[in-house]
Formats: structure tokens, C-alpha cells, sequence
């Protein structure tokens, strides 16, 4: 999907707004800033990484809990990651079985 150079920028913006005010960063509370749908979030992954950047500057990480949330979300990632990988060999060893069979 091409970029959205102005959907970007009112995203950052209303993220920005948001952490001047010391309010939290959400995806509701950026949609409303940014006059832009909360679904956009799902089929943007750009702007969804905005948002979840000013998340992850507003927890902080020096905190117990901080870590503890950003260990969370890397774990979380790399499971995401190894099943990927699982789905990808599985695949391999189908076509290599496919491809030894007589015929």
C-alpha cells in the first residue's frame, strides 16, 4: 500500500499532542486527533507503527514494569516469528516430498 504522507503526519501529530499533555497514548484517542477511522490503524501498518512507537516511549522502560512489558511484546514477537518459520520448513518438506514421488 503506498505511502500516506498526510495521514502520517496527522498521526505523529496527534501522538505528539498527546504526549506534551502527558495523556496516553491510544489508538482511539489518535483517531479522534487525526480525524482518521480506528480501522485505518488495522489496514495501515505505517501509522499503527507511529502509535506504537509514542506507546513505547511513554512506558517506561528504566521501570520493573517497563521491562517487563517490552520483554512481554518481544517475546510475543518472536513466538509470532518462530511459528512463521515452523509454517515455512513444514512447507519445504511438502515440496520436497512432492517433488521425490515417482510420477
Amino acid at each position: 500500500m503506498p505511502a500516506d504522507h498526510e495521514g502520517q503526519a496527522r498521526v505523529e501529530a496527534a501522538c505528539a499532542e498527546l504526549a506534551t499533555a502527558g495523556q496516553p497514548v491510544t489508538f482511539a484517542e489518535v483517531a479522534a486527533r487525526a480525524r482518521i477511522s480506528r480501522t485505518t490503524f488495522y489496514r495501515r501498518a505505517d501509522q499503527r507503527a507511529i502509535i506504537e512507537e509514542h506507546r513505547a516511549r511513554g512506558s517506561d522502560a528504566s521501570t520493573l514494569s517497563g521491562s517487563a512489558v517490552q520483554i512481554d511484546r518481544l517475546r510475543c514477537s518472536l513466538e509470532a516469528v518462530a511459528a512463521k518459520v515452523r509454517r515455512h520448513e513444514e512447507t519445504i518438506r511438502s515440496l520436497e516430498r512432492a517433488r521425490r514421488k515417482p510420477g
